[in-house]
C-alpha cells in the first residue's frame, strides 16, 4: 500500500462531514436491521455515494492518493467511512493482503456487502471466495459468498463456467445456520442462477442436490427451496431462456 498521504486534511474533512450528518434515529433503525451500531453515524447511502462521486476526479487523476485516502478512511473505524473507503478505493491498487485485512475487520453485513464490489475487477477476485467461504468468522464467510454474487452480476466478460465453478462452495456451506451466512449462500445461488441459461441449470442442479443430500439440515433446506422458488419463477425463466420443470407446465 502506498505510503504517500492523502491530500492534507482531506481525510479529516471527510470524517467531519460524515459526523456533521450523524443521525441517532437512523442508527437505531439500522440496528433493527442487524447493522452494528458501534461506530455508526447513521449517514444515508445516497450521501455516501454523492461524496464518492465528488472524489472521482481524484481516483482518475491521482489514483495512489485515492488509494491512500481509502486506507485512512478504513483505519478510522467509522462505519460510514469504511463504506466510503470501499467506494473510493482503486481496484488496481488493492492487494490480496489488503483484501484479507479489510474483510477480517468486518463487523456488519452492510459494510461487508458494499466492500465486495471493490474486489470484482482485481486479479484475485475468484480466489477469495474459495478462501473466505471456508473461514469460520461470520462476516469473512459471508464476504466469500457476497463476492460470488458480485462476480455473477458484474463480471460480464467472464465465461459462465468460471462462475459455475464457484457453486460447489454454496453446496459445501449450505448447512451453516448462521443468519448472515445462510442468507449469503442463498443469495449467491440465486444470483448465479439468474446470470444465464447455463448458470441457471447449474444452480438448479445444486439446489436440488442440496435438498436430496442435506435434508437433515433446516438451513440447507431453506437455502435450496428459497432459491428454487425464485429460479423457477416465470420472470427468471424468461430472462435466462429456460423452460419450467415438467411439474410446473400446464397440460392441454
Amino acid at each position: 500500500m502506498s505510503e504517500r498521504p492523502a491530500p492534507p486534511g482531506l481525510t479529516a474533512e471527510l470524517l467531519a462531514r460524515l459526523r456533521a450528518q450523524a443521525n441517532p434515529d437512523n442508527v437505531a433503525g439500522m440496528a433493527r436491521y442487524g447493522i452494528n451500531p458501534e461506530g455508526t453515524l447513521g449517514v444515508p447511502m445516497p450521501v455516501l455515494r454523492g461524496i464518492a462521486r465528488e472524489l472521482r476526479p481524484l481516483r482518475r487523476t491521482v489514483p495512489d492518493l485515492a488509494h491512500q485516502l481509502a486506507a485512512e478512511l478504513w483505519a478510522s473505524g467509522v462505519h460510514e467511512a469504511r463504506i466510503l473507503a470501499a467506494l473510493v478505493d482503486v481496484p488496481a491498487l488493492v492487494t490480496p493482503l489488503q483484501a484479507d485485512a479489510w474483510v477480517a475487520d468486518l463487523d456488519s453485513w452492510d459494510v461487508c456487502d458494499q466492500l465486495q464490489g471493490l474486489f470484482v475487477p482485481t486479479p484475485f477476485a475468484y480466489a477469495k471466495p474459495v478462501e473466505w467461504s471456508g473461514a469460520e468468522p461470520t462476516f469473512v464467510k459471508r464476504a466469500g459468498f457476497v463476492l460470488i454474487c458480485a462476480l455473477a452480476v458484474h463480471d460480464k466478460r467472464a465465461d459462465d463456467q468460471r462462475i459455475i465453478e464457484l457453486l460447489p462452495l454454496v453446496e459445501r456451506e449450505a448447512a451453516d445456520d448462521r443468519n448472515y451466512v445462510k442468507k449469503a449462500t442463498n443469495w449467491a445461488l440465486r444470483q448465479v442462477g439468474k446470470r444465464s441459461g447455463a448458470c441457471h441449470a447449474a444452480a438448479v442442479a445444486v439446489a436440488e442436490r442440496i435438498l436430496a443430500e442435506q435434508a437433515d439440515s433446516a438451513a440447507a433446506r431453506w437455502v435450496a427451496r428459497d432459491a428454487l422458488r425464485e429460479l423457477r419463477s416465470g420472470p427468471v425463466l424468461v430472462r435466462v431462456g429456460a423452460s419450467a420443470p415438467a411439474s410446473q407446465q400446464r397440460t392441454h
